[in-house]
């Protein structure tokens, strides 16, 4: 039997979520511009490193919802969240911080993994914008334009979610 997790994708419009999202579940990555209106949901089964296999069902969310998600149903039942900021736009930062802190806030002790996207628009190894209010936590970089980071960003995930039996 294979178990489902839900996954939340949290972050400001045009962060990368959707790109995220159809990189992992179809391996690509469309130039096509398209907003998402209210939700989108993608499943992928993933093999674990010890042979087990996963189903993670992906909520992509409208960046227009900012905090207003977590007094939705869409919220209910997640496993974890991926909150996305964009590594060319710093202002993004400071969304994906408030984001962190509701999602804590809705459903502590529930994994979150926080993402700058599109680190290949930005210098390699060039810094993050410094947000004090994530100064705390880990930042993954990934590219859903050239899938760096993206495959094992779900499966560190996807681990977690499985170790504390969410």
């Amino acid at each position: 039997m294979i178990k489902s997790s839900k996954i939340m994708l949290l972050g400001d419009i045009a962060v990368g979520k959707t790109s995220l999202a159809k990189r992992l579940v179809f391996d690509r990555f469309d130039t096509d511009y398209k907003t998402t209106i209210g939700v989108n949901v993608l499943s992928h089964d993933l093999r674990l490193p010890d042979g087990e296999t996963t189903r993670l069902v992906v909520w992509d969310t409208d960046g227009d919802f900012s905090h207003a998600i977590f007094r939705t149903t869409y919220i209910l039942g997640a496993s974890a969240a991926i909150i996305v900021a964009d590594a060319s736009r710093p202002a993004t930062m400071e969304k994906m911080a408030g984001l962190a802190d509701a999602f804590e806030e809705r459903l502590p002790g529930r994994p979150m993994m926080l993402v700058l996207n599109k680190i290949d628009l930005v210098a390699p190894g060039a810094a993050p914008p410094d947000v004090p209010s994530l100064s705390r936590r880990e930042l993954v970089r990934a590219s859903a334009m050239t899938g760096e980071g993206v495959a094992a960003m779900f499966e560190n995930l996807a681990e977690t979610i499985r170790r504390r039996g969410l």
